[in-house]
């Protein structure tokens, strides 16, 4: 059976071919840029790390997975990753915890816009910045030590950046204090989003406050949840400018993350190749951890329907 959809007529497919070409050549600058400062970077960050590649003087052999398993042999590597672990579970943990408190608190008052204004502007800040200002809250002769002497409370004060029981939650408050804001303000949106005819009936029948947020907020507030937890464990895992301002000074690198430890072997220590090896490792975990979000997001959508 023929289709009855009639043919285009040569003025149509001239049209469609303007459209098309237009289309083209306003993608064209984006398609360039991305090919050329990411997607050949990122090929040949792959084909490097199976080679023998110095600091620009070529590449001299192929190794194979020789880089992978220097990685997977290197303590230092283990110790990073798990540094980086800690780092996931204080983004999970702190910022969205205390961002949805926030957000809780925060709607419906009265003067609303000016608290969110104030918890937001921490993000406006760049990474290094918020670094530097934590560092020398925590230094020696910082701002936390001279409170604590100021209040009588001398005996309590330490160098809190080369304490190892104090170092990593001292960058994790840093961070947090960072992101906490951003948090608040995308809960607060998804707040704002739902429907209130199932609140108002939780109400009317009777529900305590814990109740409907139990039953009602927290259910239908989920795809939010899932998008802020995805942006807070990529946050935690790439976080390199305030753990490198804080912490790169701490005896033996101990306290450094994955980001922080690919930056110190390929920058500091001269190991280009083995560096590009550990910044792949870096990208199939990003890239596991987007897997596993698109599927925990198909099933709360296929929940909803």
């Amino acid at each position: 059976m023929q289709s009855s959809r009639p043919k285009p007529s040569p003025r149509e497919k001239a049209a469609q071919r303007a459209n098309f070409l237009t289309a083209l050549c306003f993608l064209a600058p984006a398609v360039l840029l991305v090919t050329v400062f990411l997607l050949v970077p990122l090929i040949y960050n792959v084909w490097i790390s199976f080679t023998g590649w110095a600091k620009f003087s070529g590449i001299d052999r192929f190794v194979g997975v020789a880089n992978y398993s220097q990685a997977f042999s290197n303590p230092k590597f283990f110790e990073a990753a798990g540094n980086t672990v800690s780092w996931i579970v204080a983004s999970l943990v702190l910022p969205i915890g205390l961002g949805l408190g926030f957000a809780l608190l925060l709607r419906g008052i009265r003067g609303a816009e000016a608290f969110k204004t104030v918890f937001f502007v921490p993000r406006l800040l760049a990474p290094t910045a918020i670094g530097t200002i934590w560092y020398y809250v925590f230094a020696d002769n910082g701002t936390l030590n001279a409170m604590l002497s100021g209040v009588g409370l001398g005996d309590w004060t330490r160098s809190w950046l080369y304490d190892p029981l104090m170092i990593t939650p001292a960058m994790i408050i840093a961070h947090t204090w960072q992101t906490t804001g951003l948090v608040m303000v995308l809960l607060l949106l998804g707040l704002a989003a739902l429907p209130t005819e199932p609140l108002e009936a939780a109400q009317v029948e009777g529900a305590t406050p814990f109740q409907i947020f139990r039953h009602i907020v927290l259910p239908m507030l989920l795809p939010t949840l899932l998008v802020v937890t995805i942006i807070s464990v990529i946050a935690g895992f790439t976080t390199f400018d305030l753990v490198w301002v804080m912490g790169r000074d701490y005896p033996n690198r101990s306290t450094l993350t994955l980001a922080v430890h690919q930056y110190w072997e390929t920058f500091r220590s001269n190991r280009w190749a083995y560096g590009a090896s550990v910044a792949v490792l870096i990208g199939l975990i990003a890239l596991l951890i987007t897997w596993v979000q698109t599927l925990l997001q198909q099933k709360l959508e296929d929940r909803a329907k």
